[in-house]
């Protein structure tokens, strides 16, 4: 059974929230999830700047 994800230094940046956690191969990651109803945005990176990008450009299609 894989480990859960313990994210952790979780910001919020309009409706998509920015964390951080360890992947399990022990790698830090960064994931950018837009919370908005029907939605469907996330993204996973290796960079906290890239992922606190992608936060404050994101736009949602579904209004």
């Amino acid at each position: 059974m894989p480990r859960p994800i313990r994210p952790r230094n979780v910001v919020r940046i309009g409706p998509v929230q920015v964390a951080t956690y360890y992947d399990g191969r022990g790698r830090e990651m960064h994931t950018a999830v837009c919370t908005a109803p029907r939605c469907g945005f996330s993204a996973e990176y290796t960079g906290r700047a890239a992922a606190e990008i992608a936060a404050r450009t994101h736009r949602c299609t579904v209004r």
